[in-house]
Parts: structure tokens; sequence; C-alpha cells
């Protein structure tokens, strides 16, 4: 059960973070006029979501409550989440395996030893600032997907993160990616149910996260007990433990 819920633990992190390289999609008039209409959709949720406060927000800490069920085993714990730019700090305390992940703006560290988990900004909202900027590539949603609304934002890294929204406000309500980790084929689901107004930001304060790993599902519930936005935040919160 701990070797279980540690693999768990490392992806919640995982998933904050990144997927598989995206589709190829079709090139041509039609496609061009289908790119076209995602680009206005995710310009229109970045609206939804704050706009050019979002994209001017400098710093953002969320910190919260955790349910991980694993086995039909449900086990409490608490994260804490804070993002300046590229730098990035996320903390799971449990009574099986705490986590500290640290991105200081150039190296990683990871308290897993021999585990190496990628930038928790690639993934999921923090992707929504990069909306526009050069390198982060807008598209639609391919398959099945195009039955509901959303868009796909691409980083530079070829990571993903597929949007799904409410048709009437545009608000992210879900989002969700297929990636690869340890050798493992990896889906993962998010569904929203309750966000936060905070200094004009509308940020994701309740939420459902599902993990598919073949034989072995698991869920997740995350609740903010606070979210700072633009907070000041001292360099030693980003400092790699000695």
């Amino acid at each position: 059960m701990k070797y279980v819920y540690v693999l768990i633990v490392a992806m919640i992190v995982s998933t904050v973070a990144f997927g598989q390289k995206p589709d190829i999609q079709k090139s041509g008039p039609k496609a061009a006029a289908v790119e076209a209409s995602a680009d206005d959709i995710a310009k229109q949720t970045l609206a939804a979501h704050g706009g050019e406060k979002l994209k001017a927000m400098k710093t953002l800490v969320i910190r919260g409550s955790l349910d991980l069920n694993v086995f039909n085993q449900a086990t409490p714990a608490t994260f804490a989440t804070a993002i300046a730019g590229d730098r990035y700090s996320f903390i799971i305390n449990s009574p099986f395996q705490p986590l500290k992940q640290v991105y200081d703006g150039e190296q990683t560290y990871s308290s897993l030893q021999g585990v190496a988990l990628p930038p928790v900004t690639s993934l999921g909202f923090p992707v929504m600032q990069r909306i526009g900027d050069k390198g982060f590539v807008v598209s639609a949603l391919t398959g099945e997907k195009k039955k509901r609304k959303g868009f796909r934002v691409t980083t530079p890294e070829g990571y993903y993160t597929d949007f799904f929204l409410d048709d009437k406000t545009n608000q992210i309500k879900g989002y969700e990616s297929s990636y690869e980790f340890q050798g493992r084929l990896i889906s993962t689901s998010v569904e929203i149910d309750k966000s936060m107004l905070v200094e004009g930001i509308l940020v994701p304060e309740k939420y459902s996260q599902r993990f598919d790993l073949g034989q072995l599902t698991a869920y997740a519930a995350f609740k903010a007990k606070e979210i700072l936005v633009n907070s000041k935040l001292d360099d030693d919160v980003f400092s790699i433990p000695k």
C-alpha cells in the first residue's frame, strides 16, 4: 500500500506538471478555420478567468486539504503550492509519504530520491497564464473530445492540457491529459467543482482528480482553504534544501 501511495503522490505532482506530446493535426483551410475558432475560445476563457490580470499575475499561493482514495482506502493530507513565474514549490504532508518538490529557476529538487518529476507549471491552470505567449500553441480538441467545448494548449516542450469549458460562462470545468511515468501509461482527468475570485482572477478552489493506471484507478479530492494572488514571497520559499 505504501509503495502505491508513493507512486500516486508522485503522479499527483506530475499531473500538475505535464502530458504527452500532442496528436498531429491536419493542415489546410478547414483546419485553419478550426484553429482560429480554438484560439478565439481560448482568449474568451482567459478573459473569463481574469484576462490581463491573470497574464500579469506575479505569484500564486494555494494551501488546502487533500483526500486520496486508493483501493477504497481514504488518506487525508494537506498540500501547499507556491508559484512565481517559472519558480515553484509544491508540498504534500501525509502520514504515509510527505513530498516536497522545488524549482528555483535553475534546478529541481524532489524529496523522493531517484524520482525526477517535471515542472508544476506545465499543466492545468498555470498554463492558462501563458496563452498568447510565444511557443504555447492553442489548437482544437480532437476525436470524441470535439463534442465538448474546449481547446488544447501545448507547451514549448510538447506537453499538453485539454481544457473543457462551461458553455455559457467559458470558465474551465475540467481538463485532462495522458502521459508516461516510470514506464506506465497514465491518464488523468480533473473536474472543477468550485472556483474562487481572488484579486480579479478566478482560481480553481475545489476539484477532484482521477488517475487511470490500467489495472488501478485512484482518486484525489482537493479543497483550497487559502488562495493568495500577488503576495510577497521570500526567495527561501524556492530554495533547494541542502
